[in-house]
């Protein structure tokens, strides 16, 4: 039987620069139980090709498909194998997007390495991720680039500044969307499709799956009703938690809402 190559090994026969950036002993703990599957798994970046000859030594069972902006000659690169596909165009744009997904179908993992532009990662990660398959992967690497203002980033303003990094740190809300007593609450897409969101040294991994458990602590994203109906139900006496609850304690959460809504416009926090 032959020992398969770690991950590491790999990317340092190919010289890739996932090793360097410590990215590889990351995506070993990922990838190591699928390496012999046969997955679908679209990077986007191909540069010196470097990384894209990785993914098809470690899942040589599986499809590598790449896309770059730039006209990357195969020949040159050495990627024409059988299990590497490549493709010319941007991954912000939509048209080429959908081109791509009417090709492949969905995929089992993606990766950015491409741009690393705030409006590129954001973009290509609303275009993706609804063609990404349940307990797929979506990593995004670089993102020591969102404290970058030459990428879009913000290294001024970390908490409130619309970068990339700020982006999937709003999305971990999505995981916990039932738990959210804010009877005022708009749906977000993302809910109930996101089981896990990892964070690591210039890495994002988001893992796509169904997420519907319900709240034990909110009913409908009221706290006040989830309470209202546990005690009434439980002692019979509706009157008085009707008030308590009903009354009270919705006054509260309106009172709470209008000073958060002022707060916000004073700060200019919009």
């Amino acid at each position: 039987m032959t020992l398969q190559k770690n991950l590491s090994s790999i990317a340092e026969f190919y010289k890739t620069d996932k090793k360097e950036h410590g990215y590889t002993t990351v995506y070993e703990k990922y990838f190591e139980s699928l390496r012999n599957q046969k997955l679908k798994i679209l990077e986007i970046g191909i540069a010196d090709g470097k990384s894209l000859l990785t993914w098809s030594d470690y899942f040589n069972n599986s499809t590598i498909i790449g896309i770059d902006i730039h006209k990357i000659n195969i020949i040159e690169k050495k990627l024409d194998r059988d299990n590497i596909k490549v493709h010319q165009g941007s991954q912000s744009d939509e048209s080429f997007i959908n081109e791509i997904i009417r090709k492949y179908g969905n995929f089992d993992i993606i990766i950015d390495d491409g741009s690393h532009l705030r409006k590129d990662v954001i973009k290509s990660f609303h275009l993706l991720f609804p063609h990404l398959n349940n307990q797929g992967l979506y990593v995004v690497e670089d993102m020591q680039t969102s404290y970058n203002h030459f990428f879009g980033g913000n290294p001024f303003d970390l908490k409130y500044s619309n970068s990339h990094m700020n982006f999937f740190k709003h999305l971990t809300d999505r995981i916990n969307y039932q738990e959210i007593a804010n009877p005022f609450y708009v749906k977000n897409k993302y809910d109930a499709k996101i089981t896990n969101i990892s964070f690591y040294h210039n890495l994002v991994f988001v893992r796509k799956g169904v997420n519907d458990k319900l709240s034990k602590e909110v009913i409908n994203h009221s706290y006040e009703d989830m309470k209202f109906s546990e005690k009434s139900s439980r002692t019979g006496n509706s009157f008085k938690y009707y008030l308590k609850y009903k009354i009270f304690y919705k006054f509260y959460t309106l009172v709470f809402l209008l000073f958060t809504m002022i707060k916000r416009i004073l700060l200019l926090r919009f």
